[in-house]
């Protein structure tokens, strides 16, 4: 089993890294395989809603959305962070996972999701909700921890400080892991995820 662990930041070694490396080591030590992926820093394309990815099976802007959601068969559970900017997620971060959750149709489906934040003192809540939202539209489990997935610092040494957050952190790595490993066993004794009802759409513009 492996997680991927999105770096949002546009620093990779930062606050956001520092925090994602301490759910990637606890999930290593409960035997799941991690991989980080960071966005980088060139500007990322927004969806510009040209639904040609539900014919092409890719986004029409060929870039690292593209790279990552051909491997989307190699992951069962993902786990996004982000700094905190203007009490929201990093812009180019929300651009590139707009693309990514879109373009990646049902290949995210029934496999756990979680976010961490990082931020020097307010707005986590808020950057927190944004990201959730979109394991909620692609029918992914929510996995939680002991708080809100958050940090606190301005430097990888002072995240280190917050004691209760690495600790969240922690704790939340313990948690994907045990989900990981009780949907294995579930899938073993026959136990198949819920089948989907036919989408229905309704728009309350008539």
């Amino acid at each position: 089993m492996k997680v991927l662990l999105i770096n949002g930041s546009p620093n990779e070694k930062g606050c956001t890294f520092t925090a994602l490396s301490e759910v990637a080591k606890t999930l290593n030590q409960e035997g799941i395989d991690t991989e980080f992926f960071h966005i980088g820093k060139k500007a990322v394309q927004g969806c510009i809603a040209c639904f040609k990815c539900a014919t092409l099976g890719r986004c029409v802007f060929n870039d690292k959305v593209n790279e990552l959601t051909a491997r989307l068969d190699e992951f069962d559970g993902f786990i996004i962070g982000s700094p905190v900017y203007y009490a929201g997620p990093a812009g180019s971060l929300c651009a590139f996972l707009d693309r990514f959750f879109f373009s990646g149709g049902d290949k995210f489906f029934n496999k756990p999701g979680a976010c961490v934040v990082s931020c020097r003192r307010g707005g986590a809540s808020a950057a927190f909700d944004r990201l959730n939202k979109y394991f909620t539209i692609k029918i992914m489990p929510v996995v939680s921890s002991q708080y809100w997935n958050q940090v606190h610092g301005n430097t990888p040494d002072e995240v280190r400080q917050d004691l209760e957050g690495m600790q969240t952190m922690r704790t939340l790595g313990k948690n994907m892991a045990w989900l990981l490993k009780s949907i294995k066993s579930g899938n073993k004794e026959g136990l198949n995820t819920p089948e989907l009802e036919e989408w229905q759409g309704t728009n309350f513009i008539r």
